[in-house]
């Protein structure tokens, strides 16, 4: 489908180290490092929605979609935002 192949096109962008971190800012309180911040650049906004998406389906916290949305947003303007002065 073509859920999927963008699915794996984004996984090959980012480490699954940085996947983690990401996922766990945006559903928990965890930090995330300066080499992921570049990754997520890197990798860009659709995927980073994309994998946001994903992993909030698969969690099932679809009735908390409008939160994990904003903090998966307020991440990716922040990570931006320092990418651009490094």
């Amino acid at each position: 489908t073509e859920f999927k192949l963008l699915w794996d096109t984004c996984l090959l962008k980012i480490s699954p180290k940085c996947a983690l971190d990401i996922i766990g800012v945006v559903f928990k309180n965890g930090t995330i490092t300066d080499a992921c911040w570049h990754d997520l650049v890197q990798e860009g906004k659709v995927c980073h929605d994309t994998l946001i998406k994903y992993i909030a389906d698969r969690l099932l916290l679809v009735s908390h979609e409008t939160k994990y949305l904003k903090k998966s947003d307020d991440l990716w303007t922040h990570c931006v935002s320092i990418f651009k002065i490094a």
